[in-house]
């Protein structure tokens, strides 16, 4: 997003410092630079300048990281905003989504609700206190668990890779708890997820040195009997449990914690806090479904897994994955299952899938999931699978097709069908082009014809526009058309005159003061259809050929008086001849920025902000630019156009387009004198809004003074530099 368009917030300064307190700076730099310990701190090659050995630090004792080279020093945050290129605003928020937080806006947010956070705050920082200290308790039962150990080894898990994962035992007592928890009672054990609160059953009954008051036989353990598996977050705190049973009989095989303040199965992914050194190593992440791959992937070299808690793939698990590195493999069962699985990972990656990530899907034989698969084949057989897991873009061809006979044309209209939402999940960029052509070739078809299909309204709006312009220009023949290019040494012979048949012409047109221009500051600076002036664009009015008779106001065109250069200067008409000429500066600046966006990067910040801001449908066309230039790069318009999918003013813009005539080339001249003309604009509204001020705020008279002073001196420049160029035609 563009700055301009960033609502001013007040972030208070104690949530900063809460955000600060739990993020891990290392943790967060080194998902961008590979670090290594040396002594107390990390040292690795700065991101922020090239250099060959290593001097950049981060200090987790202190928080903030600094390098020796180029001088960058900073804290979590700063450290976002210089790799990132975020906002102070977005860098905030970024990394409190990544640690579970809600910043509190202090433009919405009464003194009670901020209030109220800050007791919601305290609340879960106390519910993972209690969490935690029931995973030391299951631990605690493992080691004294004859049966919970011995399973554990029949699935071929060490005690350091137990150790690693925290796994612990859960009793077969109804109230084990109790021995770990002075008052059962508490309610957080009940809020957290450990403890089931409800009315007393027969099954109920109470084990020796239990209370058999009823009362209390309402309150037991949700897990009995399990192997656990600890769930932590970014901090590595922990936030929740899942429980495995160890006999297979008995249902449910998984038995995770419920949604609680801190806990949601939706967000989070087991093993990613255990997998976050490894995934900078590998440089991938590994996806599975249980928590038992992932345990056996680590114990066999693969500690880069993680999985989802016994819910499907969802955009926020893909979110937090991609926080962590550019490259996500989904491992799935085989069965049919699996594949609905993987399809539902599918649709949760694409809107994810940019142009510098890697999403593939990695299918094991029917009868193997990941743990199995790599107890019985080994690290190296598990491996190959990885290589050879599908692309994104294949297995959403693969997808498409599913069930459909390419042979047929009914066959490939279901394809194309089908496809068509898939598709429409990518983000702007190149794979999203690359996709079409592959779907397009799939089912025998043209991409624009494809997307034509896809699209019949836009592709409509854009056809129609082609043919009014079309319509509207057949008719101009008799005449060397108007174009903001073109100059009168570049025109046809027979409309190049000598400077006295120049003048003479001239002299012809009578004095309208109709144009409603006093002068040519007036004549350049407003007025619907006006163009850049040929001092600052170099660019003439083209006449009709000489004897013609219409030459010059039955062809259209206006007058203006431009008495300060000593000559009568022709003003074209918003209309001429049933021609649509450039209806606004605007309009020519946003197609010149649409077809030649490289220009776009040779502005200076204040004049992209400049244009940023201007009112729709402008503004926002040209932040849309902006992204895909900081996301892609310049591209060829064939190319960024089908990221202007869903976007508000996507007909506005390519009806522009259309409207531009065939062999009209882009100019980097014309674009910045049509920026002079905003700016010149936007100086004069702002000494127009401070003159009114000045009178009651003297404060103003400062800014007043400098804007008055750049206006008298680009004045001066623009009244010498006419001279020159006037004296130098004669």
């Amino acid at each position: 997003m563009h700055e301009g368009t960033i609502r001013c917030v007040t972030i208070a300064p104690s949530f900063i410092q809460d955000l600060l307190s739990r993020a891990d700076i290392v943790d967060i730099v080194g998902r961008y630079v590979p670090l290594k310990k040396g002594g107390a701190n990390f040292m690795g090659l700065c991101p922020f300048h090239g250099e060959k050995s290593p001097s950049f630090s981060v200090s987790p004792a202190k928080q903030f990281y600094h390098c020796f080279g180029c001088g960058k020093t900073g804290n979590a945050i700063g450290f976002l905003m210089e790799h990132s290129g975020m906002g102070f605003v977005e860098a905030v928020h970024d990394l409190a989504q990544q640690y579970g937080l809600q910043v509190p806006d202090d433009e919405t947010t009464s003194p009670l609700e901020r209030a109220r956070a800050a007791q919601q705050r305290a609340r879960q920082t106390t519910m993972t206190d209690v969490l935690e200290k029931a995973a030391r308790g299951y631990t605690k039962c493992l080691r004294q668990s004859e049966a919970g150990i011995a399973y554990l080894k029949a699935r071929g898990v060490s005690g350091e890779t137990a150790k690693i994962f925290s796994l612990g035992y859960a009793p077969e007592g109804w109230r084990a708890l109790a021995g770990i928890f002075a008052d059962y009672s508490d309610p957080l054990l009940v809020e957290s997820g450990l403890v089931i609160s409800g009315e007393a059953t027969p099954a109920d009954s109470p084990q020796p040195g239990e209370s058999t008051d009823l009362g209390a036989a309402k309150r037991y353990d949700r897990f009995r009997g399990r192997v656990m598996f600890p769930i932590r977050n970014g901090k590595g705190e922990c936030i929740g449990f899942g429980g495995r049973v160890m006999n297979p009989d008995e249902k449910p095989k998984y038995l995770n914690s419920p949604e609680t303040p801190v806990f949601s199965k939706g967000r989070e992914l087991y093993g990613l806090f255990e997998a976050r050194t490894a995934l900078r190593e590998k440089g991938f992440a590994l996806v599975t479904e249980g928590y038992m791959d992932v345990v056996a992937l680590a114990q066999h070299g693969y500690a880069n897994a993680v999985a989802t808690l016994g819910t499907a793939c969802t955009a926020e698990h893909i979110q937090k994955l991609f926080r962590s590195t550019e490259s996500v493999i989904f491992s799935f069962d085989g069965d049919p299952a699996g594949q609905r699985a993987a399809r539902k990972a599918l649709e949760s990656a694409l809107p994810f899938a940019t142009d510098v990530r890697s999403v593939k899907f990695l299918f094991l034989p029917a009868e193997h999931d990941p743990d199995s698969f790599i107890r019985s084949q080994g690290q190296e057989a598990f491996g190959d699978y990885i290589k050879e897991a599908v692309p994104l873009s294949r297995f959403l061809l693969q997808t498409a097709g599913e069930g459909c006979d390419l042979q047929t044309s009914e066959g490939r209209s279901r394809t194309a069908s089908q496809a068509q939402p898939l598709w429409s999940l990518l983000p702007e960029g190149t794979l999203r082009h690359q996709v079409l052509a592959e779907i397009a070739d799939l089912v025998l078809m043209d991409s624009r014809e494809l997307l034509s299909a896809w699209q019949p309204a836009i592709a409509r709006a854009a056809a129609q526009t082609a043919r009014r312009y079309k319509n509207a220009s057949s008719s101009w023949t008799d005449s060397v058309p108007y174009s903001p290019k073109t100059s009168l040494k570049n025109a046809p012979q027979s409309s190049q005159q000598s400077s006295t048949q120049y003048r003479s012409e001239l002299s012809r047109v009578p004095q309208n003061t109709d144009a409603g221009f006093e002068s040519a500051a007036d004549y350049f600076s407003g007025g619907t259809g006006s163009v850049a002036p040929p001092w600052e664009s170099d660019a003439s009015v083209v006449f009709p050929e000489q004897g013609n008779p219409a030459l010059p106001n039955a062809a259209g065109y206006k007058t203006s008086s431009a008495s300060s250069f000593g000559l009568t200067r022709l003003r074209p008409a918003s209309r001429v001849a049933g021609r649509i000429l450039p209806v606004s500066r605007e309009d020519r600046l946003l197609r010149l920025l649409l077809t030649e966006p490289q220009h776009w990067e040779r502005l200076s910040s204040s004049e992209q902000h400049l244009l940023a801001a201007l009112p729709a449908p402008h503004g926002p066309l040209l932040v849309w630019l902006e992204g895909q230039l900081h996301e892609h790069g310049p591209k060829p318009w064939a190319e960024m156009q089908a990221g202007l999918d869903g976007h508000v003013h996507q007909a506005y813009a390519m009806a522009q387009l259309a409207l531009t005539p065939d062999g009209v080339q882009p100019d980097w001249q014309e674009l910045r004198g049509i920026l002079a003309q905003l700016v010149r604009q936007q100086r004069e509204r702002e000494i127009a809004a401070l003159a009114a001020r000045a009178p009651t705020e003297p404060g103003v008279f400062e800014r007043l003074r400098l804007l008055l002073d750049e206006d008298r001196a680009e004045k001066k420049g623009t009244a010498l530099l006419a001279e020159k160029r006037l004296k130098s035609s004669l």
